[in-house]
């Protein structure tokens, strides 16, 4: 089984509530549990230790469509993130102190990506920098690079950027209709609040 995420976007109105604005079903997210863990602290592979918007809870005062679609048995990890803080973000500060040990650069002829490791590819860390253990990435010596299938791999230092570009995909998408949204209501009055099941 795996996880879902689901969601709203909500404004607040001259009077201080929340309303629902957009699901974010209607943005289609996929399935992506590297962009969960790099947004939301959900899933992925333990490479990131400083998740964006982790473990805040529902907020107290969500909208009750939002209330009534969030709370159930099943659902789980809720968190928010005003537009203020989504426009504030870095994508390109590291998301953990050190090189991540499950994902590397795969760089080849028709470009490069973050990929993750695969026990195929700690086999060639051992053949390429002796030994018998299967390497992470952290493992292997300063500047090492790994060559497989016309590929070569390097340690990589993730950032949000990689992880859950915004300006690509789905998330593109959120963050234009809240940025929209913001330039009507203002920065700190609109928000994504989204769980997990």
């Amino acid at each position: 089984m795996g996880t879902d995420i689901d969601g709203a976007i909500e404004s607040r109105s001259a009077d201080g509530r929340w309303y629902m604005e957009a699901d974010l079903l209607d943005f289609r997210p996929p399935r992506d549990y590297d962009a969960w863990e790099c947004l939301f602290g959900v899933r992925g592979t333990g490479d990131v230790n400083r998740p964006l918007f982790a473990d805040r809870g529902l907020p107290y005062d969500v909208s009750d469509p939002v209330r009534e679609a969030g709370i159930g048995d099943y659902q789980h990890n809720h968190t928010y993130a005003t537009w203020a803080e989504v426009a504030t973000v870095d994508w390109d500060a590291p998301l953990a102190a050190g090189l991540a040990w499950n994902r590397a650069v795969r760089a080849a002829p028709e470009g490069e990506e973050v990929v993750r490791v695969t026990p195929g590819l700690r086999e060639a860390a051992a053949r390429t920098f002796g030994g018998d253990l299967l390497l992470a990435p952290p493992e292997w010596p300063p500047g090492g690079q790994v060559r497989v299938d016309g590929a070569v791999y390097r340690p990589v230092l993730l950032t949000a950027r990689m992880l859950a570009p915004p300006d690509e995909g789905c998330w593109a998408e959120v963050w234009s209709a809240m940025r929209d949204l913001a330039s009507r209501h203002g920065d700190e009055q609109v928000r994504l609040v989204v769980w997990f099941g």
